[in-house]
């Protein structure tokens, strides 16, 4: 589930200037989800049964299991029956987060109306599904492997040139705080919207940075645009408003940006939520 940005600030940045050549983003979500619980259709008793038992074992699983363990509760659907996974993508639906995965791996990943459950689709390079997966993290952990596919420090500053303010400053930054990065490091976040930067500025940024395996795209109080680049740990963070208009514009360097990832109460929550699941999916009966 996303957290709380910032005061917003005014827009400036890739997303407010014109673009030479046009980028193909995944299209931006237009409202926030909220959990509510399954409408359900008539169903074979049989493939009831069998959904709650994927969603039961899940449960448990969870309740064994602290998010922050090395362990992640998962459950594989990739050989279950077809219309016992199309009952749980009915009754599960689809929460904030959207994750694309676009390198030497292919995975479309979605998380659930249950904040910290994900399904995680992975395809082989000629567009099969080869993977199917649901599983319960704060991210999938194929996210942060794959946003270091084809990611260098061999990052070229240029020289100040005419039109150009703070983007090679703002670069040997970024560059420095790259280099420096270990595994479990605090995020360090440079906010561009409150930097003066020129049209060129965020050229030679967009230019210098390109972009990564990974698109993350959040909403909650407001929608999120997350992009990996081809710096190891170094990510695009942009906030737009309901119109799809730039308001806050930051470059982060973590593993993967705090935005991006349910916390310990969206588990605990999702946990009490799947029981209520359970009780609706296995006495519908009982549900007017």
């Amino acid at each position: 589930m996303m957290k709380e940005f910032p005061l917003p600030v005014v827009a400036i940045g890739p997303g407010s200037q014109p673009e030479d050549e046009a980028l193909q983003y995944m299209p931006l979500p237009s409202a926030m989800m909220t959990f509510a619980l399954p409408v359900i259709d008539e169903a074979d008793p049989a493939l009831m049964a069998a959904a709650c038992a994927v969603v039961e074992r899940l449960r448990d699983e969870m309740q064994a299991t602290p998010l922050d363990s090395a362990t992640i509760p998962t459950v594989e659907l990739q050989d279950m029956d077809t219309e016992v996974v199309r009952l749980l993508n009915q009754t599960m639906g689809e929460g904030e987060v959207s994750i694309a995965v676009r390198g030497s791996g292919q995975y479309r990943i979605q998380e659930t109306v249950f904040a910290s459950v994900w399904r995680v689709h992975e395809f082989a390079t000629d567009g099969r599904l080869i993977g199917d997966t649901i599983m319960a993290c704060a991210i999938p952990p194929m996210v942060a492997q794959w946003a270091q596919d084809g990611v260098s420090l061999d990052c070229k500053i240029p020289e100040k040139d005419a039109g150009l303010m703070n983007a090679p400053a703002v670069l040997t930054e970024i560059v420095g705080k790259a280099k420096a990065y270990k595994a479990g490091d605090g995020a360090h976040v440079i906010n561009l919207t409150l930097l003066p930067m020129s049209p060129e500025d965020l050229e030679c940024l967009t230019q210098t940075l390109g972009v990564g395996a990974v698109t993350i795209l959040s909403r909650g109080y407001g929608n999120c645009r997350i992009t990996s680049t081809k710096l190891p740990n170094v990510w695009w963070v942009q906030y737009f408003n309901s119109m799809d208009t730039l308001i806050l514009n930051t470059i982060e360097v973590s593993e993967v940006p705090e935005v991006a990832l349910a916390s310990s109460e969206d588990y605990e929550d999702s946990i009490d939520r799947l029981g209520e699941w359970l009780q609706v999916m296995q006495a519908p009966e009982s549900v007017d």
